[in-house]
């Protein structure tokens, strides 16, 4: 949880920005019933600032799970890779959809290891997106 102070401003930048969207899932805030938090991408622990370009907008799961980790482990490789980071990576160069929405899937390391370490394939997301995209609602388009 952060420590320091984000302003309303920001907040909204954020989330503008961002689409109200979970930048490392893409879950919509609209499906989730409660608002996406803002994320330090470079936990402030380790020195990560509260400015724009150190801010996501994350859904609970993807707080949580990523935490102050900035490294996870490629599946693929069992090398270590950086997270990925929505400030300075394009998301659709490191992730794809499989099975109309309901799973995503690395191309990068660094996707593989960010859908690992934030367990963006858990069983209740899955039954979620399979529950949106029923509805026409995921995944996203743009």
């Amino acid at each position: 949880m952060s420590s320091s102070y984000i302003s309303p401003v920001t907040r909204q930048l954020v989330a503008e920005r961002a689409k109200r969207r979970c930048e490392y899932c893409q879950t919509q805030e609209l499906m989730l019933g409660m608002p996406l938090e803002i994320e330090h991408i470079d936990p402030e622990v380790a020195g990560g600032s509260s400015d724009e370009f150190n801010l996501c907008l994350a859904c609970p799961s993807c707080n949580r799970y990523k935490g102050i980790r900035t490294n996870g482990v490629d599946e693929e490789t069992d090398d270590t890779a950086s997270l990925f980071h929505p400030r300075q990576q394009e998301w659709q160069a490191h992730f794809s959809w499989r099975q109309n929405g309901l799973y995503l899937v690395g191309l990068t390391p660094s996707g593989r290891a960010t859908i690992v370490t934030l367990q963006m394939n858990n069983s209740f997301v899955v039954r979620s997106r399979r529950a949106w995209a029923a509805a026409g609602w995921h995944p996203p388009q743009d």
